[in-house]
């Protein structure tokens, strides 16, 4: 196979290798932490138990309302006085606007009284009273009082309660005007025990408090109430916060929802608002009927005073000049007066109607319903009434678009052309109408002129008779006349329903509350119990930047991994030698034969141990390593080439005074340097004083001749040297050693430091380079071995040198290190 092809190849399994998510190992890592869970899930319960007790309820309550898409029907009680455009189509969104008009809320707020709110206050949890406060508050609405300010309410005895109230920078509302004050109270204080009923007077505040009937007054004493004076504005905005939607989009019924912390309370807002706007709508279209009659009042009052008048100056004549009829000639001429005079008193009363109509148009910057059509005087005027009908809907039309929009919208700026125009052509006609009725009227002048010329003719008595009954059968025939007009108008506003109708009323339900749902916050808080110790795990894990697997590592480099030593608990280091049997022995039984493995059978062979950074454990495994090879019967040495940080010897008990420094400075000869151990087939080598150039010795031509006696007398040479990652000495050393073993601690090494290192390694394709984990604790699920090995060995370590990884370790180990150190030191020296 081409060897770019194998080379694709292993890319591809490697990073297959790295995207593949193990489960198993999650799973255990989970379960490491099973206590964490409890704790969590105990706590999550608490806080929502916590909340739900004391936050206090929301209730929703629900009315319906079918809005009638088109008003239809045989029989329209507006046609019978001209209305003839109220069976116009309703635009829902139209409705929706006027529902949640601010003006509609307004009104309902005030016929609720809503303005005070009762409060009792129990485990920290303020309750409103609504409907259910044993007192009221009974306010002087044209004094201002203090609003958003709480009046503390202890009762005392069944006739007796102190007041108190300490409050700065009050705003004051008077509730006759629904307006607050220019000017703000600085200080507002009251404690006073006072009499239910007995009236509290003070710039601030003018009320008394009055006990309701059938309260037992025991059970609120020594309770904590109290009450607030809200304003409407507030109250307005506040409830206008109802949501209203359609059940669905082919219906014109829609849903009016409330949420609030009373449930009665938004059950009465809620009727109270359906009400409300039917009435609007029915007093829109009484509006019609109620200016008709206003407008025939007027005119009756004119006319009942000339009616009755001329009733009396009949009867006197009647009786003064004992005349109780006319004669038949008289009759005649009086009957064509009466027709004409009736015909004239029509086209009046239609004149009059004209007038005040034209002044209206003029005047007016609107058209509404309330406007008298022609018909509704018994006038059939179709072209009036439909330049009226068209302007209207007009303006109508502009007033919906500027509920979305503005006077300065292009299509408002043409809906106002067509308002100026059909109002000049409305008035246009008016004027003609007018100048029509007028001549016709000054025709019926001409011939009641004709008439009384031959009246003229008929005796005296006749004469007067005629015009005193002439004037009384024309005031009794307009008089009549608007009384019919009148009526009509009365019918036809005790007929008028609204358009729209309540389909389901808003009632108490006594149902569960939608805030909080106890039952849903006790799922959440389970879930988020179980969730959060998860993301806890998965988020410490992806975040942390040390070495915690083995596939943490085989991510990063592909070099052997030779084995793994698991965590001491003991104080001394040579934990080989001290206990053969123990699993850490065995752990190092392991490499042994690992390294036996990779030395192809050769009988002799020199380890080098290192590491990136300091504390990894080179000390430590080189010298178990090297006490396994000698347990084996191994002729073994253990050298410290760590010449800047001797250690071995604080381990061993023995003396520093000569070791590599003095050798290679041929102070010290081969013999001198070579020191027995206590444990057997164990020889040590120990660094020496610190020189001041040790990469320099060690490069010496010096080195290779110790080297070369070395391999020859001893089977096994373990080198204890500096980090890699630090100083460049053991890379000097690898040219005299058969394997280079790096050590990794884990939970320790990190990742991007031995990254950098070990690509370093790599490119510089250094031989027989391979990895040891080192520190792998025993417990289950931790580690990426399937059985889950772990370790833990605090050893201390020091350098005065850095990589350039941000890492930088003093040279001296602190002082708990150095008593550590001289304490294994005791041990030994007693052995």
């Amino acid at each position: 196979m081409d060897p770019n092809t194998l080379d694709s190849l292993q890319t591809i399994q490697q990073q297959q290798k790295e995207e593949a998510f193990d489960y198993k190992v999650l799973f255990f890592k989970i379960l490491r932490y099973w206590y964490f869970f409890i704790i969590t899930v105990f706590v999550a319960l608490v806080i929502a138990f916590l909340f739900n007790k004391y936050t206090p309820a929301v209730y929703e309550v629900k009315t319906t309302v079918l809005i009638e898409d088109q008003r239809g029907g045989a029989l329209d009680p507006q046609s019978l006085i001209g209305f003839g455009f109220s069976n116009q189509t309703q635009n829902i969104e139209n409705e929706i606007g006027k529902l949640k008009s601010y003006s509609l809320t307004e009104r309902v707020i005030k016929n609720l009284h809503f303005e005070v709110f009762y409060f009792i206050e129990e485990n920290f949890i303020a309750t409103e009273l609504y409907k259910r406060s044993p007192f009221l508050v009974v306010y002087d609405s044209n004094h201002y009082q203090p609003i958003d300010i709480e009046f503390k309410v202890f009762v005392i005895s069944n006739t007796k309660y102190l007041l108190s109230v300490e409050a700065e920078d009050i705003t004051l509302y008077k509730y006759s005007d629904y307006a607050k004050s220019d000017d703000k109270v600085e200080r507002i204080f009251i404690n006073d025990t006072l009499f239910f009923g007995e009236q509290v007077d003070d710039s601030a505040a003018s009320f008394h408090l009055v006990l309701l009937p059938k309260i037992n007054m025991e059970e609120y004493i020594g309770k904590n109430l109290h009450f607030v004076f809200k304003d409407i504005e507030t109250l307005t905005k506040h409830y206008r916060g109802f949501n209203l939607e359609p059940i669905n989009r082919e219906a014109s019924i829609l849903e009016i929802s409330l949420r609030g912390f009373s449930e009665q309370k938004a059950v009465d807002f809620l009727n109270m608002l359906t009400i409300e706007y039917l009435k609007t709508g029915l007093e829109k279209k009484n509006l019609i009927a109620l200016n008709t009659i206003r407008f025939i009042d007027e005119q009756l009052q004119i006319i009942a005073d000339t009616l009755l008048y001329t009733e009396l100056k009949l009867e006197t004549f009647r009786s003064e000049k004992k005349v109780m009829d006319m004669d038949f000639q008289a009759q005649q001429v009086f009957d064509h007066m009466k027709e004409l005079e009736s015909e004239k008193a029509v086209l009046t009363v239609k004149s009059k109607y004209y007038y005040s109509l034209k002044s209206y148009v003029k005047a007016s910057t609107e058209i509404d319903d309330a406007l008298m059509v022609p018909s509704s005087m018994g006038i059939d005027d179709p072209l009036t009434s439909s330049l009226i009908l068209e302007l209207s809907n007009i303006y109508g039309e502009r007033a919906d678009m500027l509920l979305t929009s503005t006077e300065k919208n292009p299509s408002v700026i043409a809906l106002d052309q067509r308002i100026l125009m059909i109002k000049n052509t409305l008035l246009e006609n008016i004027n003609n109408v007018i100048k029509n009725s007028n001549i016709a009227i000054h025709d019926i002048n001409r011939r009641i002129d004709r008439l009384s010329d031959q009246i003229q003719t008929l005796p005296e008595t006749q004469r007067e008779l005629i015009g005193i009954k002439r004037d009384f059968e024309l005031s009794d025939y307009i008089y009549n006349y608007l009384q019919q007009r009148r009526a009509e108008a009365q019918i036809t506003m005790a007929s008028n329903v609204p358009d729209n109708e309540i389909v389901d009323r808003a009632r108490v339900l006594h149902s569960s509350p939608v805030y909080p749902k106890k039952s849903l916050n006790y799922i959440i808080a389970i879930i988020l119990g179980l969730i959060l110790p998860i993301v806890y795990i998965i988020g410490k894990d992806y975040m942390n930047d040390k070495i915690i697997e083995r596939k943490d590592i085989e991510n990063i480099t592909n070099l052997p991994i030779v084995g793994h030593v698991i965590h001491s608990n003991r104080l001394s280091t040579i934990v080989v030698a001290e206990s053969p049997k123990s699993s850490i022995a065995e752990s190092f039984r392991s490499i042994r034969t690992n390294l036996q493995f990779l030395s192809k059978g050769k009988p002799k062979m020199t380890v080098m141990i290192t590491s990136d950074m300091v504390s990894a454990g080179k000390t430590f495994i080189a010298i178990n390593l090297a006490s396994i090879f000698a347990l084996y019967g191994k002729k073994t040495l253990l050298i410290g080439f760590d010449l800047r940080k001797p250690k071995i010897y604080q381990d061993f008990g023995l003396s520093n005074t000569e070791g590599i420094s003095t050798y290679l400075i041929n102070k010290s000869s081969y013999e001198d340097i070579i020191q027995p151990s206590f444990i057997d087939n164990l020889h040590i080598i120990m660094a020496g004083p610190v020189p001041p150039n040790p990469s320099e010795l060690i490069a010496s031509d010096k080195t290779g001749e110790l080297f070369s006696r070395l391999k020859e007398e001893y089977d096994y040479i373990i080198l204890d040297t500096p980090p890699v990652g630090l100083v460049t000495d053991a890379f000097l050393l690898m040219q005299h050693t058969d394997a280079n073993i790096f050590i990794v601690r884990q939970n320790y090494t990190l990742k991007k430091v031995f990254s950098a290192i070990i690509k370093d390694v790599e490119r510089r394709k250094l031989p027989n380079v391979h990895i040891l984990i080192n520190d792998v604790k025993l417990t289950r699920g931790s580690y990426g071995y399937g059985y889950g090995y772990g370790y833990g060995y605090g050893y201390g370590y020091g350098y005065g040198y850095g990589y350039g990884y941000g890492y930088g370790y003093g040279y001296y180990s602190d002082d708990k290190e150095q008593e550590k150190d001289s304490a294994i030191k005791r041990i030994f020296k007693k052995s």
